[in-house]
């Protein structure tokens, strides 16, 4: 998490700077204003060319993926002939292609948006941590869980509606902590995860609410951009 090069969702490219140690350009000063326009297009990087870059590159970043079996290249492909089955054929059969364009595109731009938002919030905020290995050893200063908690974010765990609509996604730092446990769990968990971070004396990074992260967000972003 939060980790240059091997983190895929800090990974935008040139247009947008998400980490003090990627390279700084003069557009990034503007960064806070048009993030809204690349978060939107992000569900249609991610599906028709971010995927396809990781399978036939065998890396997310510049880290190298563990070699697929069989089942993994026959399941990667059985979805991505499912996904343009359900999204893009049989809707232009049933409906014709204008009126699934028009859908199509509503769909992913609203659906990047949210999706980016969500995951942005949890990481990339003014109180989160950006580690790096260390040079000659190549170890990160801290194990898995301190690792977890310095670089992630919760935001609006009072927000029933929230809590619901993301999944329990923004108790960010319990999902990372404990993915395989259910979200409705994450209420009481949070409690014992921040009575774990006082005693250890680790910051339990939280935002009471959606504003108050996405200013956090944007602040990140201010700041990134002045190099």
């Amino acid at each position: 998490t939060n980790i240059d090069g091997v983190d895929d969702d800090i990974e935008i490219g040139a247009l947008m700077r998400m980490a003090p140690s990627q390279k700084h350009y003069k557009l990034h000063r503007f960064q806070h204003i048009y993030f809204v326009v690349l978060y939107m297009m992000m569900y249609i990087f991610w599906v028709f060319f971010s995927d396809y870059n990781k399978y036939f590159s065998q890396k997310i970043g510049d880290m190298p993926l563990k070699k697929m079996s069989t089942q993994d290249h026959l399941r990667f492909w059985v979805v991505k002939l499912w996904h343009a089955a359900v999204f893009v054929a049989i809707p232009i059969y049933v409906v014709g292609f204008l009126p699934w364009l028009i859908g199509f595109i509503t769909l992913s731009l609203v659906g990047g948006f949210i999706l980016s938002i969500v995951f942005q919030l949890a990481h990339t905020v003014e109180d989160a941590h950006f580690p790096m290995a260390d040079v000659e050893t190549q170890k990160m200063p801290d194990e898995f869980a301190a690792h977890q908690i310095k670089t992630t974010a919760n935001f609006a765990t009072k927000d029933k509606f929230i809590n619901w609509f993301v999944g329990g996604l923004n108790f960010q730092i319990e999902h990372h902590l404990f993915p395989k446990i259910s979200h409705i769990h994450y209420p009481a968990i949070s409690q014992i995860v921040r009575k774990v971070c006082q005693e250890y004396q680790l910051q339990y990074i939280e935002y009471p609410t959606m504003g108050k992260a996405v200013a956090a967000h944007v602040n990140f972003l201010k700041d990134m951009g002045r190099g």
